[in-house]
Parts: structure tokens; sequence; C-alpha cells
């Protein structure tokens, strides 16, 4: 790896800026390399995620991992795949059911240098409002419903997506378009991102 990207991961890793927010010890998750060529960020690790150290080690990432066409093996084995969330750190469950938002100051402290630190990325996966606000901008439509619909504006080397938590299930049931037509599309990336 790297010396540059290897001490930034060092750095991310050992950053503890949200610690007096949390009733827990932070734990940062993220999983690059300088081989990535498809980044997946989300929003911030959940509870499960926090406790294993793998990213979408949960059943989202059973539903990403076949939005992508790809197994387990592959996911976590293959060094072109990388997963950096919005913030790296479990953000605390909302006693209202969910988990809290993630922190924004993890996004303004580290990601715009670990995305240089990624020359090689093609693609973008940008996984619920709170990646697609922060990587979009102003080109993000008013509700993640209509930046995921706009798919084809962002392409090529950023594809917004729901998250693919249980808890969109009723969204995608309520939207066929998605799986008709992103998922086909981004498996399609994902076969030829991987492609020796």
């Amino acid at each position: 790896m790297p010396a540059a990207l290897d001490s930034l991961l060092d750095e991310i890793l050992g950053c503890r800026a949200c610690a007096q927010d949390f009733a827990h010890i932070p734990r940062p998750v993220v999983r690059v390399s300088p081989a990535t060529r498809l980044l997946i960020c989300g929003q911030a690790p959940g509870r499960r995620v926090h406790e294993s150290g793998l990213p979408f080690d949960d059943p989202s990432g059973d539903r990403l991992r076949d939005w992508l066409g790809v197994d387990r093996e592959t996911f976590y084995g293959r060094p072109e795949i990388g997963v950096a969330p919005m913030a790296f750190c479990f953000p605390g469950t909302d006693p209202k059911g969910g988990d809290y938002p993630p922190p924004p100051r993890c996004a303004a402290l580290w990601r715009r240098r670990l995305l240089d630190a990624l020359p090689r990325m093609e693609l973008v996966l940008l996984v619920g409002s709170h990646a697609q606000a922060w990587a979009l901008g102003p080109a993000a439509r008013p509700t993640m419903t209509e930046t995921v619909a706009a798919w084809r504006d962002y392409l090529p080397d950023q594809l917004p997506t729901p998250h693919p938590s249980w808890r969109n299930t009723a969204w995608l049931r309520r939207n066929p378009w998605f799986e008709a037509e992103v998922t086909p599309y981004l498996r399609h990336r994902v076969r030829g991102i991987l492609r020796p």
C-alpha cells in the first residue's frame, strides 16, 4: 500500500473526534486499498458492523451484494471493491427508531483526503441521501427518490442508490424500475471492474 494511503488510514482508524458525542467507544470502519476502483459510500456503520468491524456485515450487505452481483467472498476479498461511509463510526441508535444520521464532522475531516488518495476509482456508489447530498451538492434532486431516478445524469463516475436496508423494502416495491433498470447496469459495471 502506498505510504500516503497507509498513513491516512492509520489516522482515520485512530480518529476519536466524535468520542464525546457517543455513548460507546468509536470504532472507525473503512475498507479501501490502492486498487480500489468501485467505492461504496453509505451513511455510517450500524451496530452489527461496529461490533464486527466489517462494512455491510448485516442483512443490508446481503441486499447490496445482490445488487452488485457478487458473493460475500468477492465483496470482502477483491481489493477493487472499497467501502468508505460518510461517517466511519456507528453514530448510535435513535430511541425513535433507526440509527442517528452520520455526524458531518467526519466527512469534513476525512472525505476529500481519502478520495484524493484513491486514484484508480472508476465508480462511486452513493448509497442513500447523505452520500448523495455530499457528493452531488446542488446537482442532487430535492428527494432521494428523484436523485436515484435521475441516475443516468450522474454517470459514468457516480451512481446514486437507495440504502439497501430492510427499511427500504417498501420503497423498492413502489419503485420497481430500480431493480429492473439500475441493478442490471450496476452488475454490468461491477463485472467490468472485476474483470482481470
